[in-house]
């Protein structure tokens, strides 16, 4: 097993954030279908409900962040950890707000997006830059793991939105985020948008395709999804996430110049 899976650092690398390059998309997709399945494991399988498996994720989610920050360097096992935690925390949160409270996908996607432009705005107007190569110090920590628990909350709603309000089901709302995903790419390699801006949008986006994936996964065949079994597919996710941690190398994104 190579050190680096725990702690990577170089002499120009000072981030504890991993460099965006296709593996981390890959593993942030993985990531977020985890999310949904093993918030759906927890709240629906093991009958805990949306608010217990929002506390008990929300108590994973704070240890993992407090640990993140504590850090002295990138630990790649130790970034993904809480990168999951902030996806089931999402998916068990916006299922109580959506469905529990009663206020219905389009607000809770509404006040999710609100909350994250908040929250983005905030952290811009007191660092001066919400680009990963600025996550320098505790605040900016602080505010990227805030405004990614946000984004993936969102990310929840939104998928659920389209899936089940918008009718385009689990399949189709997959192909529109994917399309969308894949525009994303066009711009960052042909025009001079910011690069920053692009990579917030990709990362909101990649969090609905993970959910309405898991939603096809899990739910039942009436419901237009496979009927695998969560605890199955959660698992089956784990592992490629493992592989892909044990596999390849991971660096640090550099520190802004």
């Amino acid at each position: 097993m190579r050190s680096e899976l725990f702690s990577v650092t170089t002499e120009q690398s000072f981030t504890k954030v991993p460099e965006v390059t296709l593996l981390f998309w890959i593993i942030k997709i993985a990531a977020t279908t985890l999310g949904e399945t093993g918030g759906d494991a927890l709240s629906m399988s093991m009958g805990f409900g949306y608010l217990a498996g929002t506390g008990i994720f929300a108590a994973i989610f704070a240890l993992a962040v407090a640990a993140q920050i504590k850090a002295k360097q990138f630990h790649p096992m130790l970034y993904w950890i809480t990168i999951i935690a902030t996806t089931t925390v999402g998916t068990t949160l916006a299922d109580f707000v959506d469905r529990s409270l009663g206020i219905g996908y389009a607000g809770g996607v509404t006040i999710l997006i609100t909350l994250l432009a908040a929250s983005l705005t905030l952290w811009h107007r007191t660092l001066g830059s919400i680009s990963v190569q600025s996550i320098l110090s505790p605040k900016a920590e602080i505010f990227y793991w805030v405004t990614i628990m946000f984004s993936q909350t969102l990310g929840t709603a939104l998928g659920d939105w389209s899936a089940d309000t918008a009718g385009l089901g689990y399949a189709g709302s997959a192909l529109v985020y994917s399309g969308l995903l894949g525009l994303l790419v066009m711009l960052h390699f042909r025009t001079k948008i910011s690069k920053t801006a692009l990579f917030w949008m990709a990362f909101i986006l990649t969090r609905p395709l993970g959910a309405v994936v898991g939603d096809y996964l899990d739910k039942p065949l009436a419901a237009g999804g496979l009927a695998l079994s969560r605890y199955s597919a959660s698992a089956v996710l784990m592992g490629f996430i493992l592989v892909c941690l044990f596999m390849f190398q991971h660096r640090a994104a550099q520190k802004a110049h």
